[in-house]
């Protein structure tokens, strides 16, 4: 890897941060507000809409699988980030003329008149164009999520100890910089398309957006890049395959016996050799030696099986992140919905009821700071862990936070119910008399539990996928997301058409004032439960990568000289 100075290194990293904070900032401008626009605009129902943005919001998470494949496949991660990015731009100058051009929008009945008395529909072209220009974004965030993140990692050199050192917070500053841009993004843009139109508040993120890009190109002639190799998903096929046409082959006890490239093989660059291990002794059929000349999908070296050993092993980690990501979700819909029953005014200021993410964001960021400068310089004078506590043990506290944060719903949507019978109130048009206030604990718990589950999960992903693989690890993380935002409306659906059975009212209702979201919440409380306990479950049986470990170790050293190189200086 080039030495480069290294404020040249952070120039590169701020390059980065700052496209992350316009593209948050135009996603979440986007998504945050999106189920009022299906709601308003497109006069669709409470479970409609809501189903509607978790699709939507999956399947931009999902994508990055494919961005993530055609990057070390084809591409690169550059040119890969530069195509997608351009592709995103163009879905957002879409989105904010279908929402500008009168023959384009839904047809209005005018300001004075509520959407909920508006009869005009839109025609099936304005939604079909408009959802066209929705999933074109998709197309282009499947390209940028992977990518970005993981280009900012490789700018850090792992064999100077300088660098490696920064680069185990630059996740935390990374995830800092997402929810930086999120706080315009669910104040000012929100307000601006509440009050004064949305190809307003569609059409600034855009101009942001391109400004980023912009950005983001002058840090081309000196970005590092780690060279493409094979794609892993090929080699994880490839070792998949080979094991199964081996199945009743015995593994020989000497893990020398095994087939492996030479160690001038592995000199190249970007290439790294992987040690063989005990775990999933099975995959080490697709090493067994065979008699005559064999093709990668009958025998694959001993590092390609181990590269797929340590993508697999994190799948049962993966599978318990996604019922947390379903209460990602609700922040983005129910929660939403929820303030729209309820008195948003400040004296003569009326809130947004998107806005109440910005509560989110600030409790993520102002923990983030409290974590990174505070809770790890302090914890790890006793741990000796360069992080202060294992990846899995903060997502362990995020996960309790979340059970927390439902419970907690549960009995605010119980008390919002409970004032609104006191005064008679049944209507969907009706206010409930209590300030919008009520629902921040909720949106600030989740913010919290962002701190330690998303950031945790986000650098477990890329930190235990190997080599070569990183781009993979990166789409774990958002498949996590992407899966918990269907599963989401799987759950809504269900939900919502089960409680309606044998003549009850049901749980979800257009009209959330006479709806029992309190019971919904409560389930998911009980369901956040059990997930933990399987979380707990996999968590303890998972071992981290010898070579995480090993460098983990080194780590220690290096922060320990870097700190008292700075109190010398100091």
């Amino acid at each position: 890897m080039a030495h480069l100075h290294p404020v040249l290194v952070l120039y590169l990293e701020h390059l980065i941060n700052r496209f992350e904070v316009c593209e948050r900032l135009a996603y979440y401008g986007l998504s945050t507000n999106l189920v009022l626009y299906l709601t308003r605009e497109l006069h669709q129902g409470t479970v409609k809409a809501s189903n509607n943005v978790t699709n939507w919001v999956g399947t931009a998470w999902m994508t990055p699988i494919l961005g993530a494949f055609i990057a070390d496949e084809f591409l690169g991660r550059y040119w890969t980030f530069m195509i997608a990015s351009l592709i995103y731009l163009v879905g957002m100058c879409f989105l904010t003329l279908v929402v500008s051009i009168p023959s384009l929008k839904p047809p209005t009945c005018g300001k004075d008149v509520i959407y909920l008395d508006c009869h005009k529909r839109a025609s099936s072209f304005q939604i079909g164009i408009f959802y066209c220009a929705l999933y074109i974004i998709t197309i282009g965030t499947g390209g940028t999520k992977p990518n970005i993140s993981t280009m900012g990692a490789d700018q850090f050199d792992d064999f100077e100890p300088q660098e490696r050192a920064h680069k185990l917070s630059f996740f935390n500053w990374y995830v800092f910089c997402i929810f930086f841009g999120t706080i315009f993004a669910n104040t000012v843009l929100v307000y601006l398309q509440d009050t004064s139109g949305w190809e307003i508040g569609y059409g600034i993120p855009t101009m942001m957006l391109l400004m980023s890009i912009i950005a983001f190109v002058f840090g081309t002639p000196v970005y590092r890049h780690k060279p493409r190799g094979e794609s892993p998903f090929t080699r994880m096929a490839k070792v998949i395959i080979a094991t199964s046409r081996k199945w009743n082959t015995s593994v020989p006890v000497d893990p020398k016996e095994l087939y492996e490239l030479t160690l001038d093989e592995y000199s190249s660059p970007g290439k790294y050799r992987i040690d063989h291990s005990s775990s999933l002794r099975f995959l080490d059929k697709a090493a067994v030696k065979v008699d005559g000349p064999a093709s990668g999908w009958d025998l694959c070296p001993v590092t390609h099986v181990e590269q797929t050993k340590q993508m697999i092993k994190m799948i049962p980690i993966l599978c318990a992140t996604f019922i947390p990501s379903t209460l990602m979700a609700q922040t983005q819909t129910l929660f939403i919905k929820q303030g729209t029953t309820l008195n948003r005014h400040l004296g003569d200021f009326e809130i947004p009821p998107a806005s109440l993410s910005v509560f989110m964001t600030i409790s993520m960021l102002i923990s983030l700071v409290v974590y990174d400068r505070l809770f790890v310089p302090f914890v790890r004078k006793y741990t000796k862990n360069p992080r202060g506590i294992t990846l899995l043990q903060r997502m362990t506290v995020g996960l309790i936070i979340h059970i927390v944060t439902m419970t907690i719903a549960s009995l605010v949507e119980r008390h919002r119910l409970s004032v609104a019978k006191d005064h008679g109130i049944f209507t969907t048009n009706q206010i409930v008399p209590l300030k919008i206030y009520i629902l921040i604990p909720q949106f600030a718990l989740l913010g919290v539990s962002d701190c330690f589950l998303e950031v945790a999960k986000l650098e477990f992903f890329y930190d235990q996928a190997p080599e070569g693989m990183k781009s993979l690890g990166m789409a774990y993380f958002t498949t996590s997301q992407g899966f918990g935002y269907f599963l989401s409306s799987l759950i809504l659906s269900i939900v919502a058409d089960v409680t309606k059975r044998h003549g009850h009212e049901g749980w979800i209702l257009d009209n959330l004032n006479v709806s029992r979201l309190d019971y919904y919440y409560a389930f998911y409380a009980v369901l956040s439960f059990v997930n933990f306990l399987f979380f707990l479950f996999v968590a303890k049986n998972f071992k981290y990568n010898v070579e995480v470990t090993e460098i983990e170790q080194e780590s220690k050293e290096d922060i320990g000289k870097i700190t008292e190189q700075s109190y010398v200086a100091g």
